[in-house]
């Protein structure tokens, strides 16, 4: 054998040797240490073993201790049911003799408690009552005129200024005489279409136009004024001067509705109430133009809303809108409350807006503050020193009242009471009336005004049937 190789044979057998002792080494060592960690297990579980025991020992006692207080209770509730049976019959026992010493059952008893209180209840809520109501009548009207007298001393308004007579001037007295035309012709036409009396006397280069509406009375002025500055004067120039002086003043009176809703600060008026307010500028109420009676109770109503803590917007509105049915009134049934009212109502108005017109003049019982404000507003712009005069509206009344009788007859298309309600002019459509049926409108007028009117002196009834034709001749281009 190699020497070398026995050598290499012994090194790995020593080698096997070492790492062989070294895992019995390390298995011994590992089992000593096992032993111990079983050794301290067996010590833990023994303790918490002896730490269960007693706490069942403290939870059968607490066991123990509930039931005995359970038991405790059960014996007071029975204790209290007890004595509250006694109190009952004690109680019971107590009424009786009550009832049997007072003659009185229970129920009656308290009846006659309940009826005594109420009877010093009553008593002192009445005098509580009249306490107030003497303190409320002794403040309210030095109230009442401290909140109306402020009202009235923050408003300025004009004093009425209305006339039936328009003067207009000429620029020479050549000019009445173009005015009367051949034969009268041209004021006959006037009259006829405008509706208004042309009066030419002895005043220097002026005339005059009487009519009580004072929307026609401005018609015919601007319709004048137009002709006079155009120096043409015949019957079919007056016909297109009138009717552009009608479309003029339809937009006056649009511009002066928007002014007027401008300065009540009114943003949301329906289109449709616009040019009916507009027409209220150019008439009156007992001398008292209407648009600035509304103008004016609209001022009134907001200064007294502002006074007592109520809307003003709301109040000043309603008593804006008051008399609008002023500019309607022929057209719509009832009074100009009514129908104002019901022109409100078709416009969208709110239904208190709409209340407050048609009860302020007590056709229909006010329900609303507004409606009550409105009242008051409307009184104290017409009763305030200058605001009306009696006469004017009297007049008026009796003016519209003729042509109202003449209009309600069949084929009558427009009437004009003139000289000063002295006569009634009646234009009839030709194609409809015959001239022995205008004979019997005139007859059947005469005897209706005679019927329903008071008047002194006599009215004349005219009515007019006049039939136009008109053609063109054409020149021809090679003529002459």
């Amino acid at each position: 054998m190699d020497i070398p190789l026995l050598l290499a044979v012994i090194t790995v057998l020593a080698v096997a040797v070492v790492l062989l002792v070294v895992g019995l080494a390390l298995v011994m060592r590992q089992a000593g240490i096992g032993r111990v960690a079983t050794a301290a297990l067996q010590q833990s579980l023994s303790r918490r073993e002896a730490a269960l025991e007693v706490r069942e020992h403290e939870l059968a006692a607490a066991q123990a201790e509930l039931a005995d207080a359970r038991a405790a209770f059960t014996q007071a509730e029975q204790d209290v049911a007890g004595r509250a049976g006694e109190l009952e019959q004690l109680q019971a026992q107590r009424e009786q003799d009550w009832e049997r010493r007072a003659g009185l059952s229970r129920a009656e008893a308290r009846a006659e408690v309940l009826a005594q209180a109420a009877r010093e209840a009553r008593l002192q809520s009445a005098q509580q009552a009249r306490e107030i109501e003497n303190e409320a009548r002794a403040g309210a009207e030095s109230a009442a005129r401290a909140v109306i007298t402020t009202a009235v001393q923050r408003l300025a308004a004009e004093q009425t200024s209305e006339s039936v007579v328009t003067s207009v001037a000429l620029p020479s007295e050549e000019m009445k005489g173009r005015l009367i035309g051949r034969e009268g012709r041209n004021i006959r036409a006037f009259e006829q279409i405008t509706g208004v009396n042309l009066l030419i006397d002895d005043n220097p280069e002026s005339v005059l136009l009487s009519c009580f509406d004072p929307v026609r009375r401005e018609t015919a002025r601007l319709t004048l004024v137009d002709l006079i500055e155009d120096g043409r004067i015949h019957p079919a120039r007056i016909e297109d001067a009138y009717a552009r002086s009608t479309e003029r003043l339809s937009q006056e009176s649009l511009r002066a509705a928007e002014d007027a809703v401008l300065e009540m600060g009114i943003t949301d008026l329906s289109p449709e109430l616009l040019p009916v307010l507009g027409s209220l500028q150019f008439r009156t109420s007992y001398g008292q133009n209407v648009l600035r009676h509304l103008i004016e109770c609209g001022h009134i109503a907001g200064l007294l809303a502002a006074e007592l803590g109520l809307d003003e917007a709301t109040c000043r509105r309603a008593a804006f809108l008051h008399d609008i049915g002023k500019a309607a009134s022929h057209q719509e049934p009832g009074s100009h409350a009514l129908a104002g009212a019901a022109l409100a109502r078709r416009a969208g108005e709110h239904p208190d807006i709409v209340h407050a017109i048609e009860a302020h003049h007590n056709e229909v019982e006010p329900r609303t503050v507004e409606a009550i404000l409105t009242q008051a507003a409307d009184a104290i712009s017409g009763s305030r020193p200058g605001a009306r005069r009696e006469s004017v509206e009297l007049y008026v009344k009796r003016l519209a009242k003729l042509e109202e009788l003449a209009g309600a007859h069949p084929g009558v298309q427009k009437v004009f009471a003139m000289q000063a309600g002295r006569e009634i002019r009646v234009m009839v459509a030709p194609e409809q009336v015959s001239d022995a049926e205008a004979v019997a409108i005139a007859k059947d007028i005469a005897k209706q005004v005679e019927g329903q009117l008071t008047y002194s002196g006599n009215i004349r009834v005219t009515v007019v049937r006049e039939s136009r034709a008109t053609a063109l001749a054409h020149r021809s281009a090679n003529a002459g």
